[in-house]
């Protein structure tokens, strides 16, 4: 199966003092590239309230290899590196590569499901959940 993949803007703001993108704002995009994802696979904001569940992570990690800069063109595309057996808990890969195909960045999350009245990790909905994360491309 193929990564989701989609191009990344770079805006004026995304820049920081020495002219390359700031870290702060790969984490945005990756952020915004799983919400999206989530919602095209039908695990939309309006199901997670709903059902009164949401994302929450534990660790978010970006490994920077090259500078990205206004005018690149960069390709972020998401993956699931791993998750468990009734999608509770996972662990999904962003991968930005420039217009070279070069890889400029690795961001990793792990994460799980809360229950946002309780505020305890939950898995409210399993069906729901685990069909959506087998929608994944997995990471090999």
């Amino acid at each position: 199966m193929e990564l989701f993949s989609s191009i990344v803007s770079i805006r004026w703001s995304d820049l920081d003092p020495n002219y390359h993108v700031r870290h702060s704002a790969y984490y945005d995009w990756g952020a915004q590239q799983r919400v999206e994802v989530l919602n095209n696979l039908g695990l939309s904001m309006r199901v997670m309230q709903e059902n009164n569940f949401g994302p929450i992570l534990f660790r978010e990690e970006c490994v920077f290899r090259k500078e990205i800069h206004m005018g690149d063109h960069i390709t972020i595309s998401l993956s699931m590196k791993s998750v468990n057996e009734d999608g509770s808990r996972w662990t999904m890969q962003h991968l930005l590569t420039n217009q070279k195909g070069d890889l400029c960045a690795t961001i990793t999350i792990d994460g799980a499901w809360i229950d946002t009245i309780k505020r305890k990790l939950a898995n409210p909905t399993p069906g729901v959940v685990i069909e959506t994360m087998k929608k994944f491309p997995q990471l090999a």
